[in-house]
């Protein structure tokens, strides 16, 4: 019996009552372009509607929660399954049909690109906001989340991001490991906070144009007044990002060479 070649991509998509959106995505995904290079893992995050079986009858990888842990807890468990399986780059996506696979290639390619320096990017970001992007339109609160969040980035580290919360985003396995690891990620809302964290450690970040579209059907996590609440939240969650690193020195760059040598 031949061993299946190892794939260089896992797609994870961490779900949460998502049966009436979830199959168009592994649809998409099952693509011969898309299956050449990534296999694909589910993070079902203790939804109690069909999500489970459907990701079973399509034989994908499937991981489900007990009980419901969060957005950031399922991707961390993700990264740390694809350490293990040993996969070279993670590609995170909704399982809501808001991120067009179409992205998937190109944010696959953006990893392996070089610069003219010869670096290759850590972290690509699949941008709602750059010239290329498809229209998106969002809510007042959620505008000015963004601008806020841009602006506490650019002061900080100097570098503008055009969409610091897509959850549409290209990790290398550096990127990942780090993630995996206690205490290195938002068991949460993982966004904004993270790219600030690893501007300031020191890694590549490129952003490039995406295809997104609104959510059709079911409910969003964003819905409601929880924008507000995850505004706060994750301005404070910035700010001790900041303090973290800039202040107290908890994190450095060196650290996180150091750590990731060790493994």
């Amino acid at each position: 019996m031949s061993k299946r070649k190892q794939k260089e991509v896992l797609v994870i998509i961490p779900a949460y009552n998502e049966e009436k959106n979830i199959t168009h995505v592994l649809e998409q995904l099952e693509s011969p372009e898309i299956q050449s290079f990534a296999d694909v893992l589910v993070m079902n995050d203790a939804s109690y509607d069909r999500t489970n079986w459907i990701v079973k009858d399509r034989k994908h990888v499937l991981v489900t929660h007990v009980f419901n842990l969060g957005y950031g807890s399922a991707l961390q468990l993700g990264y740390k399954y694809a350490i293990r399986r040993d996969y070279r780059y993670v590609i995170q996506m909704d399982a809501d049909g808001q991120h067009d696979v179409c992205n998937i290639p190109k944010i696959y390619e953006s990893l392996k690109a070089a610069d003219d320096a010869g670096n290759t990017p850590d972290i690509v970001l699949a941008s709602r906001f750059m010239k290329g992007s498809s229209a998106y339109h969002s809510s007042g609160v959620k505008r000015f989340a963004y601008q806020l969040f841009r602006v506490m980035i650019r002061v900080v580290t100097g570098r503008h991001i055009t969409d610091p919360t897509t959850g549409l985003q290209g990790l290398n396995r550096r990127t990942v490991l780090y993630y995996s690891k206690y205490n290195h990620y938002d068991d949460k809302y993982p966004d904004a906070n993270m790219i600030m964290q690893m501007l300031l450690l020191g890694l590549n970040i490129k952003e490039i144009p995406a295809v997104m579209h609104p959510r059709t059907q079911g409910v969003s996590m964003h819905s409601g007044l929880k924008p507000v609440m995850y505004m706060m939240r994750m301005f404070f969650s910035i700010l001790a990002v900041i303090f973290r690193i800039k202040i107290f020195k908890i994190d450095t760059k060196e650290s996180l060479s150091d750590e990731l040598h060790k493994t």
